[in-house]
């Protein structure tokens, strides 16, 4: 989580317009390994087309995108295979294949990356993987269950187990703990601040709760009791386990910062996503 380690993903200067509507508007950032973004903002304000412009799936107009040291602005669709394999990605909803057992819905990246697995072959190391994933969400005994047999949180688990099977430096979360319960959410979220301290994995996380900014930011997985804990007060002056917040209005960033520089904030629009209170 130290900034000294080379960035996984650099914007700069990202200008991205569909018509007459701003998508992204000189946005700069830098994000190192074990660093999780929380990214705030209004509707149509650029977050899912930031996590969209991340691995492809928009061309922006002008700017670079670095991904794992690579300049992807204009890599080919051949070319940006590879390194979309690297990143997980997590749908809003979950975004699982109703047709296929969650068995087969957490192997798919395993069978599509452009690895040693690449071309659809199975290997003999994908099951025990799979289930390794599942054991990580601790949904192991879902693994020959449909989809349409889970809960709604229990979905959102299994994608989490499916956006980081292959072990990607780099998560992107859509909107996670979306129409879940509170105790649900917290859930998905104490998955993703695991996923982050047993991994080092970095992660942009696209949300409409501010409690999810709170548990990144002042929890961390402890190991030996297998569950999260406060962070100490040194802790949390060294910068919240590298936890940044991102808000967003009309493609621009209008605030990037620590949970304390942003509930001092006293920009009226960068107020609206601040909640005070506990977990």
């Amino acid at each position: 989580m130290s900034d000294n380690a080379d960035p996984i993903l650099e914007f700069k200067d990202v200008n991205l317009k569909f018509g007459e509507t701003w998508g992204l508007q000189e946005v700069s950032l830098v994000l190192h390994p074990g660093n999780p973004f929380i990214i705030f903002g209004a509707a149509g304000s650029g977050k899912t087309t930031l996590l969209k412009a991340v691995i492809g799936l928009v061309a922006v107009d002008s700017g670079q995108i670095h991904l794992f040291g690579q300049d992807v602005t204009r890599m080919s669709e051949h070319d940006f295979f590879a390194l979309r394999a690297r990143v997980g990605i997590l749908f809003q909803e979950g975004g699982l294949f109703d047709s296929l057992p969650v068995g087969e819905n957490v192997e798919y990246p395993l069978v599509n990356q452009q690895t040693g697995e690449a071309h659809g072959e199975k290997t003999g190391d994908t099951e025990k993987r799979v289930r390794e994933a599942l054991r990580f969400v601790e949904l192991e005994q879902t693994y020959e269950k449909f989809p349409s047999e889970l809960s709604g949180g229990m979905r959102r688990r299994v994608g989490i187990a499916r956006a980081i099977v292959t072990n990607p430096p780099l998560v992107l979360y859509d909107s996670p703990t979306a129409g879940l319960d509170p105790i649900t959410a917290n859930t998905i979220m104490a998955l993703i601040a695991k996923q982050r301290d047993v991994q080092n994995t970095a992660s942009l996380i696209v949300t409409h709760r501010y409690q999810d900014g709170e548990l990144m930011a002042n929890f961390h997985y402890d190991a030996q009791r297998k569950e999260l804990v406060p962070l100490s007060a040194d802790e949390q002056r060294d910068g919240d386990r590298g936890t940044r917040f991102v808000v967003m209005k009309e493609g621009r960033i209008v605030f990037f910062g620590t949970r304390p520089e942003l509930e001092a904030s006293e920009d009226e629009y960068v107020k609206r996503f601040v909640r005070h209170g506990d977990l």
